[in-house]
């Protein structure tokens, strides 16, 4: 069983997930196509940071929600570790993101990830995201693929 709660990203198994996520995306993608938060961003007020637990209580994956200021958010720095890939993890802290958007009001939750990522890809098509250009402050990127998905229901 896994439990996710927001917690604080600053604790030693955390800071070990984020930096097992920078060594997955430094090996996938060139510097200039990373677009990670570090550790003091992630401590900022518009930022809801989740961890994912075992029953052991090991941290074994991570999301982040940014506000944007405006009717959209952002989702940052997720990652599932290996050893838990395959569980359903991904999709029970991608729940979680969307819920807290809800929370916060947003109209519309975005995100930026990369080609060589088909689990991601899939996981995200699947809950319903879909391609958008460049958002935010983002350029385009070969190596990126922008995708939005609405959380307004359909009056109709």
């Amino acid at each position: 069983m896994i439990e996710i709660d927001i917690e604080h990203p600053d604790q030693p198994d955390v800071r070990a997930l984020l930096a097992a996520s920078d060594a997955y995306m430094a090996s996938l993608y060139p510097e200039q196509s990373n677009h990670l938060l570090d550790l003091s961003a992630l401590t900022r007020p518009e930022v809801t940071f989740i961890v994912a637990r075992s029953k052991s209580g090991s941290a074994v994956g991570c999301g982040a929600v940014v506000g944007s200021g405006d009717d959209w958010v952002e989702i940052k720095r997720m990652f599932v570790c290996p050893s838990a890939r395959g569980q359903k993890v991904g999709r029970q802290l991608l729940q979680r993101i969307e819920a807290i958007a809800a929370q916060r009001g947003a109209s519309s939750i975005r995100l930026e990830t990369g080609v060589s990522q088909p689990e991601a890809l899939a996981l995200y098509r699947s809950a319903g995201f879909t391609e958008i250009g460049p958002f935010g402050a983002y350029e385009p990127d070969p190596l990126s693929v922008f995708m939005e998905k609405s959380l307004v229901a359909d009056a109709g």
